[in-house]
């Protein structure tokens, strides 16, 4: 059964791009900073394997970060993921990405989870968050997934686009 949407939206038949924020959605929004300034943060496993099944079933997938660093650069590299860092409009981010690769945004699926999400979240057809997004980006979204940021969140979104739509490219 395709899961129900918020707001009247439909689940989309076709997704040509999922994209993914980075903190609070592929962590969960903690990061571990060393007397050197050297950051870490944790991630889920199951939310890699999630990833590489997405892929496998030939769903184009990205990183888009407000932030730039190179713990993001480094799992969208683990994962096999594109990655845009530094934007601090990433809505404009997106929207130029979908320019250059003919992306129609109604085929779109983006998963986030505050307030710098909102363009996003507004931009695509199947805008999703985590459960624990803020309130801001809940309201915004079609989606509410039950999974938190950084704790399965990423695999469950992706099972359901491989269960419930079909590859655009």
């Amino acid at each position: 059964m395709t899961p129900p949407l918020l707001g009247g939206r439909s689940w989309p038949p076709v997704v040509e791009l999922v994209v993914f924020d980075f903190d609070g959605v592929m962590t969960d929004n903690t990061v571990w900073v060393d007397e050197d300034g050297r950051e870490a943060v944790r991630c889920h496993r199951g939310d890699g394997l999630g990833v590489s099944r997405l892929r496998a079933a030939g769903f184009p997938a990205m990183v888009l970060s407000t932030e730039t660093n190179a713990v993001v650069t480094a799992r969208a590299a683990k994962l096999g993921l594109a990655v845009v860092q530094g934007s601090d409009d990433k809505a404009a981010a997106l929207r130029q990405v979908l320019s250059a690769t003919a992306i129609d945004a109604s085929r779109v699926v983006y998963l986030g989870n505050d307030v710098n999400d909102l363009g996003c979240l507004q931009l695509v057809g199947l805008p999703v968050v985590v459960a624990d997004a803020v309130d801001e980006a809940a309201r915004a979204a079609a989606l509410v997934l039950a999974n938190p940021g950084g704790r399965g969140a990423v695999r469950e979104l992706c099972e359901l686009v491989i269960r419930h739509s079909e590859p655009g490219r």
